[in-house]
């Protein structure tokens, strides 16, 4: 189960850093979910997922499951387009929760960022108090989801 609430934002925040990856993902599905995750770390070192979502905003069933390269290679065969890319870091909030940030096609034209915080229940997602760096709240728009992105190729932000 994924609780986590969705923001906008202009920039990466100037909080502790706990990790960072160049992302490529894309959608073999897209009703219902079905995605595949390629990361590179900064040591080099890559990790592998396919991700299964099911319907929802604040609250959805994900299901990730590690891949092999060539298990993810073969998969990225049936893309209907390029993968996604996306710089992304995670933070440390002062709260003891992580905020997941990542600018996503940077340098296009349909470049933008979003930040992310993940929660334990639906009550401490509901109390949580953003801090003012992150912008509008998304999570109740789909049209804000990397699934919109990659159907629509563009986020009308």
């Amino acid at each position: 189960m994924e609780i986590e609430r969705k923001f906008l934002i202009d920039s990466f925040p100037n909080l502790p850093e706990l990790a960072c990856a160049q992302v490529c993902q894309g959608y073999l599905s897209t009703a219902p979910v079905v995605r595949i995750r390629k990361a590179v770390l900064p040591d080099g070192g890559e990790k592998y997922e396919l991700t299964v979502k099911g319907k929802g905003t604040l609250v959805r069933t994900e299901v990730n499951i590690p891949i092999t390269a060539e298990q993810y290679n073969e998969m990225a065969g049936l893309l209907k387009r390029e993968p996604i890319r996306k710089d992304y870091h995670v933070y440390e909030l002062p709260d003891g929760l992580k905020l997941e940030c990542s600018i996503v096609d940077s340098g296009t034209e349909s470049e933008f960022m979003y930040a992310e915080v993940e929660f334990d229940s639906v009550e401490a997602a509901n109390a949580f108090a953003p801090p003012e760096y992150l912008g509008r709240e998304v999570t109740e728009d789909p049209s804000f989801s990397m699934n919109s992105y990659w159907i629509n190729g563009k986020i009308d932000i």
